[in-house]
């Protein structure tokens, strides 16, 4: 695994606090390692499909988040993320009440990060972990991009 830039922690800090869909979304970053983010959030009913499951679209928005903040902390100081192409097996209804977004790197490249997530649900207490959805997805560094902020 690369070894992370100084500060990466506080570069993931400030990056999630501008992403206004987070914050909308009630979602809160939990964890940060190098090459690991979690982020958590409670299900609300406001953010649900038809059968009252956090929405399939909900779900897909924060593991992809925690996928690329992960990849982020193994980028250079200068570098910013962003999402290229990623996959998501949904495995069981998001019903929460408490759900958990797992970002850990697969593989740090130069440009180009593979990165596995996972969504996971839990009672009120905390217990009965059950796996929600699955991601793979691929990150790419951005460096010098106007319009990008790192």
């Amino acid at each position: 695994m690369r070894t992370p830039a100084a500060g990466y922690e506080e570069r993931v800090l400030a990056s999630f606090a501008r992403q206004a869909a987070m914050a909308t979304l009630g979602v809160r970053l939990q964890r940060v390692e190098p090459g690991e983010v979690d982020l958590a959030m409670a299900h609300r009913a406001d953010l649900t499909q038809q059968h009252g499951f956090l929405h399939a679209g909900i779900v897909t928005t924060a593991l992809d988040s925690a996928c690329g903040y992960a990849a982020f902390t193994l980028m250079p100081e200068d570098a910013a993320v962003l999402t290229i192409e990623f996959k998501v097996n949904l495995l069981a209804p998001a019903r929460g009440p408490r759900l958990r977004f797992e970002g850990r790197v697969a593989k740090a490249g130069r440009t180009i990060s593979v990165v596995d997530g996972r969504a996971l649900q839990f009672d009120a207490e905390g217990e009965g972990e059950t796996l929600v959805a699955t991601m793979t997805a691929t990150m790419m560094t951005v460096v010098g991009r106007d319009g990008i902020r790192h």
